[in-house]
Order: C-alpha cells, then sequence, then structure tokens
C-alpha cells in the first residue's frame, strides 16, 4: 500500500506480474475509487467543455464516453479526462492528483443555468479489464453486454447494486469500469470476486496498472502529459481538434503544429537488461536529446524493457538509435512506434 493523490492504494495483492498476466489472459479487477468524480448539469455544458478542452464535446452522441484534454494557455495539460454524456447530466472522471485543480477550473467557468456536483466521496469505481470480462459480468447484470459499444455506458444492476457501466478502460484490454454508491463498494467488490473465481480474475493495483498503460502506449498525466506537455508533443494529435471553435491553449497549439520543431513523446525499446526510468538522460551519440518519463518491463512483449521518452523532434523516426544514460553508463535504445502493444481483435 502507498499514498496516491490522497488516498492509500494497493500497489499489488499478489505480484505486479500476477496481476498483469491476469489481465491479459484472463480479468483483472481494479479498485479506482480514488478517481475524481464530477457530475454537471444544464443546457450550457457542452459549451462550457468545449471552451476549456482541446478535444469535442459538443458532437458526442447519448451514453457515448470520450477522451479529452483540459488544456492551459500554453496549450499544455491541465488534466486528461474521460467525459461521459450520460441521459440529464455530464460525467467528468478526472485524475486524483488533479481532482481540486478541475474542481476550482469548472467552478470558474460555470456559465448560467449550469450546476457542478463534486460526487467522488459518495460514488465507487471498480474495474474489470481483461479478455474474460464480460464473461464474468453478464451473468451479474441485467444490461445486454452486447449491445454496449467500446467508449459507451448505459445504467442498470450489477450484483443487485444499481450501477452506470461504462466499456471503458486504462489497460489496453477490453472491459467495463462501474460506477456505484460508496456505500456499495464492499458488497460490490466480494460479489465480483466470488464470481470471478471461475475466469481465473485477480485484484490488481497501481503496478500492474502502470505496465499495462504503458504497453499499450496510454499517457499517464505528470508523464507523457503535464502542464508544460501539451497534447500535440504527447502524440494526442487525434485528441486536438484545432477546426473546433475557440478554447484555451488554442493559438498556441496551433502556432506549435506549423512550427513543427517541438520536442515529442516517443516509445523505447531497450537494447539491454537495464530498465529505463523516469528522468534518465537520453543521448544521440554526443547531444542530449530528451529524458525518459516513463520506462518498465514489459511481460506481453516478453519481457522486454520499454519506456517513453520526451525527445527533440529531429530524433523522434522510428527506427532511430538512442542511448539511454543509466547510472553513469549509456545503453542502446531504439525508437518504436507506440503503442507496445494491442490487443486481438
Amino acid at each position: 500500500m502507498s499514498p496516491f493523490g490522497g488516498f492509500l492504494m494497493p500497489i499489488q495483492y499478489s505480484s505486479i506480474l500476477d496481476e498483469h498476466n491476469a489481465v491479459r489472459t484472463a480479468v483483472g479487477m481494479f479498485d479506482l475509487s480514488h478517481m475524481g468524480q464530477f457530475v454537471a448539469v444544464g443546457e450550457r455544458v457542452a459549451p462550457m467543455l468545449d471552451a476549456l478542452t482541446a478535444n469535442e464535446v459538443a458532437s458526442m452522441r447519448p451514453n457515448q464516453a470520450r477522451y479529452n484534454i483540459f488544456t492551459n494557455s500554453q496549450g499544455g495539460a491541465h488534466d486528461d479526462v474521460i467525459i461521459y454524456r450520460l441521459p440529464e447530466r455530464w460525467l467528468i472522471i478526472v485524475n486524483a492528483s488533479n481532482t481540486a485543480k478541475i474542481w476550482d477550473l469548472l467552478t470558474g467557468s460555470l456559465p448560467s443555468g449550469v450546476t457542478l456536483r463534486d460526487r467522488t466521496p459518495e460514488s465507487a469505481l471498480i474495474a474489470l479489464q481483461g479478455p474474460r470480462s464480460q464473461a464474468l459480468l453478464q451473468p451479474l447484470t441485467d444490461v445486454d453486454l452486447n449491445s454496449l459499444r467500446y467508449y459507451y455506458a448505459t445504467e442498470g444492476d450489477v450484483a443487485g447494486i444499481r450501477a452506470e457501466i461504462a466499456r471503458t478502460g486504462y489497460t489496453g484490454e477490453d472491459g467495463f469500469e462501474l460506477f456505484i454508491p460508496a456505500g456499495e463498494a464492499p458488497r460490490m467488490w466480494q460479489q465480483l470476486s466470488a464470481a470471478g473465481t471461475a475466469f481465473g480474475l485477480r485484484p490488481a493495483g497501481l503496478g500492474a496498472r502502470d505496465v499495462l498503460r504503458l504497453e499499450a502506449g496510454m499517457p499517464l498525466y505528470g508523464h507523457e502529459l503535464a502542464e508544460d506537455i501539451t497534447p500535440l508533443a504527447a502524440g494526442l494529435d487525434w485528441a486536438v481538434k484545432l477546426d473546433k471553435p475557440d478554447f484555451t491553449g488554442k493559438s498556441a497549439l496551433l502556432s506549435q503544429r506549423q512550427r513543427g520543431d517541438y520536442d515529442r513523446i516517443v516509445g523505447l525499446t531497450m537494447g539491454g537488461k537495464a530498465p529505463a526510468r523516469t528522468g534518465y538522460p537520453v543521448w544521440r551519440k554526443e547531444e542530449r536529446v530528451g529524458e525518459i518519463r516513463s520506462g518498465s518491463p514489459a511481460p506481453a512483449l516478453g519481457g522486454k524493457n520499454i519506456a517513453t521518452a520526451l525527445v527533440r523532434h529531429d530524433a523522434v523516426a522510428p527506427g532511430s538509435e538512442l542511448e539511454v544514460e543509466i547510472r553513469g553508463s549509456r545503453h542502446p535504445a531504439t525508437v518504436a512506434k507506440l503503442p507496445f502493444y494491442k490487443r486481438a481483435r
């Protein structure tokens, strides 16, 4: 257990490798109740969110979920979030460490007729992730999970508990996230644990989650995204809609894209046995061209060491040979396309 975002969070239950393998081959269960949860109501919620974020909000369909980024005036990221368009309300899920920051940003931008509620203390979030997630969950719910598309949500009962059920996740696998009343979380956890025995379920902690998301090329706020790392630098161009009406940081992002000479996040595969860690310098011959943002062995790739790095724009081509400085010595690394891992569909 370790402090994280104001919560005491599990790093691992059995082992990071055991939990990782369960998610990739069967099903893993995560307690994500530390994530911030805001509910916004009113006809002007979509325009408000569109003015603060890089991706489109108003074009979202009923029950759709969409990845988005709150940007600052320089184009950097305040936070990356998931926004859900639910019946008569919008649900905004933010990173735990940024809950207060995004709450202040939203409350300072509320138009008339829009109400905002922080339901974080009263709502739990449990995620099932892995290829057997649907087989485990379907007998416990009255929702037809076959009809629930990826990045959509619905409402229904799960093990007799009312829930918002979203087909979303942060592992690169198929899965579901269950938003339930906080008081029902222990019972839900126990019910899922009991039902999951036949499906190879393992509870999984932050350690496995970080390895899984890194393999899947998903950014972690504070590493691949930050106040001084823009979505364009993070390789999230698909989530930056520069043709929508003005939003915070649009002019800075437009200028950055037009220049093209900005540092960027790339994937690296390491040539040796030593793993790269956050902050390690990255070299090209005798030039320092960047630094490591995340690094780990990748069990899905046979234990090969992988990393992300923020490097100069002229060092981003896949196949480029670089070096990572680890405790005073340099180790070979090769620029690789992200993601490192894609699930079979």
